[in-house]
């Protein structure tokens, strides 16, 4: 990695070198969320992603916004931490084969430079089982992306999200039993060099729910069997991994970790999104923005003291 990108990527980590980030570039998972109270605007978008920046970027070592809402968040008060901007569409068309990836249209790596992204990132839907032809079009996405980032000596952060091109549930129990595959087998293809990655953000590689002892479900693996699957992970990759939180309670993300932790897992930091600030949703949308305010500043930030209490005592420090 060059100088320029070195001093972009130390942006995002904090004073561990660790990356504890706080990722709100949802745009449609979050339509859905404050669907469930009113039919949501993009000004209420815009809002809630203004609050939560401003309120909880202060004790993040970097956040993740995106341009087409997020913008307006990161033109508050200068924050101490660093900047990720997304740089794909949101979502994937559901009547096409594949869930292929898309940009959005009028940003590039350079815009997103430009409007003061310290960092690129890029969320892409791999299924390692899928028809070749298929990946060969997402492998040459990504390494058009990464030479992009290159060209504008910019870290590139690729999100991966695995799923199962047949159509099995990724929640269910016929899922649990595949994932570790899909997400290690995935892990290890991007990390070959041709892509530029210079971290990768993904799932952990079992499903929590379904782990002895911390579920009362039917268990997919014992504990043993999980925590060879987070070593696994480790050994796959020679970059920087850290931990997306997939939406889970922010006790069960804690947990996880601490579980990565004694298992051997090496992973470097999170970009926790819903599981800190999820629960500010409603009460943004039904009670409004001064008690939306009130619950980030008290429970928001608890959510985010505690991830970060965990995250000194598992992550691995980066080491450039």
């Amino acid at each position: 990695m060059d100088e320029a990108k070195q001093e972009r990527l130390k942006k995002t980590f904090n004073a561990q070198n660790v990356i504890a980030a706080l990722a709100i570039d949802q745009r449609g998972a979050m339509k859905k969320m404050i669907n469930k109270y009113k039919k949501a605007a993009s000004e209420d978008i815009i809002e809630f992603k203004k609050l939560v920046a401003k309120e909880l970027t202060p004790y993040t070592s970097s956040i993740l916004l995106d341009p087409e809402y997020g913008l307006p968040a990161t033109k508050q008060n200068d924050p101490a931490s660093g900047l990720l901007l997304a740089y794909e569409k949101t979502g994937y068309d559901a009547n096409v084969p594949g869930r292929l990836p898309d940009l959005i249209n009028e940003w590039s790596v350079r815009r997103l430079k430009e409007a003061g992204a310290d960092a690129c990132k890029f969320l892409l839907y791999y299924d390692v089982d899928e028809d070749k032809e298929i990946n060969d079009q997402k492998h040459a996405f990504v390494e058009r992306i990464g030479s992009e980032c290159v060209a504008g000596e910019m870290p590139f952060f690729l999100e991966l999200v695995s799923y199962d091109a047949s159509g099995i549930d990724e929640k269910s129990k016929e899922y649990a039993k595949i994932k570790p595959h899909k997400v290690n087998k995935m892990m290890e293809e991007f990390s070959n060099t041709k892509y530029h990655v210079d971290v990768l953000k993904v799932e952990v590689p079992v499903n929590m729910l379904f782990v002895e002892g911390y579920s009362d479900d039917d268990i997919v693996y014992t504990k043993k069997e999980a925590a060879s699957y987070f070593a696994e992970q480790s050994a796959v990759t020679n970059l920087p991994f850290i931990f997306l939180s997939a939406g889970v309670s922010a006790s069960l993300f804690r947990d996880t970790l601490q579980f990565a932790k004694e298992s051997g897992s090496t992973f470097n930091g999170v970009l926790c999104g819903r599981a800190t600030w999820a629960d500010g949703v409603p009460v943004f949308v039904q009670n409004g923005k001064k008690e939306a305010i009130e619950w980030l500043q008290t429970q928001g930030k608890q959510n985010i003291d505690e991830l970060n209490e965990v995250l000194n005592k598992t992550a691995t420090p980066i080491r450039l």
